[in-house]
């Protein structure tokens, strides 16, 4: 069945605030997205829990899906009146009915770390057979190559993670950083995290990737110290992990850190200085993936 999408400005103040009302009046969903979008005047946000950010752009765009019935602008008009704003001007745009998973799998497209190195949805041909292609589906587990902090960590990987060395994979997500150094020749390769959907995610990730690699919960106890340990998460449980972090790397092996903010990261290689000497190992796009060798 065909949808209805409207479209509509909004400040900073005023969008959460209609977007919500909208979803109670009736909307089959409503969300905010950037107006300047796609313009020099884009603003990226990022953040994680504990930090202060807008809840929306200073010019947001309010988006929201009705059935093909509805009439969106009286919608619009009564949410409106009830939070006393204006009605804004607004557009409506056919959302025809669509084969969701065939589109869906459109937008996703193998993904190039290296000439060494590739990321390749199961229903794509490798464009780079000879290469190392990990198959990795988009899933409920983060981690499918396309973020920068990922891609800063694969790359690091590719530089150090050699023949026979052992590496955690703290925070595994679907498992591709240990999936990873598997093929790329790390041994043994261990993976945990907090979510169980993760760990099964990885595990089965691991399977179709034919590599050997072992996931767990982070809850549980991590036996021994590695040669390599990566955490791509995020820069407050980074802060509260680093004397654990730093008890699972032997002497002289190598630690990367990535999810941090490229703002956050003097104070991240502060707070593991007591036993690793940092570095940063490259940013991107507003992140930093940074790496320490055991004192």
């Amino acid at each position: 069945m065909p949808w209805l999408q409207l479209h509509c400005d909004a400040d900073a103040v005023s969008a959460e605030a209609l977007s919500d009302a909208l979803m109670e009046a009736g909307a089959l969903s409503a969300g905010i997205e950037d107006a300047d979008a796609g313009t020099p005047e884009e603003t990226p946000q990022f953040a994680e829990p504990g930090m202060d950010i807008a809840a929306a752009w200073e010019h947001s765009r309010v988006v929201a899906l009705f059935e093909a019935d509805a009439d969106p602008g009286a919608v619009l008009a009564a949410c409106c009146a009830e939070l006393g704003l204006p009605t804004p001007a607004f557009t409506l745009e056919n959302v025809a009915e669509q084969n969701w998973v065939q589109l869906t799998q459109s937008q996703f497209d193998p993904i190039r770390v290296s000439d060494r190195l590739w990321i390749v949805p199961s229903w794509h041909e490798s464009p780079a057979p000879d290469a190392i292609n990990l198959i990795l589906d988009p899933g409920m587990a983060f981690g499918t190559g396309s973020h920068p902090t990922t891609r800063l960590c694969l790359e690091w990987l590719e530089r150090h993670a050699t023949t026979g060395a052992s590496l955690l994979d703290y925070g595994c997500g679907s498992g591709i950083l240990a999936i990873a150094a598997a093929r790329l020749g790390a041994s043994p390769v261990s993976g945990v995290d907090i979510d169980p959907q993760a760990v099964s995610a990885a595990q089965a990730n691991a399977e179709r990737n034919n590599v050997v690699a072992h996931f767990a919960d982070s809850r549980e106890p991590i036996a021994g110290q590695f040669d390599i340990l990566i955490a791509n998460i995020l820069a407050n449980p980074l802060k509260a992990l680093a004397p654990a972090l730093a008890s699972h790397v032997r002497p002289g092996g190598k630690l990367a850190l990535s999810g941090i903010l490229v703002e956050q990261e003097e104070e991240m290689m502060a707070i593991y200085s007591p036993w690793f000497a940092m570095s940063v190992a490259d940013r991107r796009e507003g992140w930093v993936c940074l790496e320490g060798s055991r004192l």
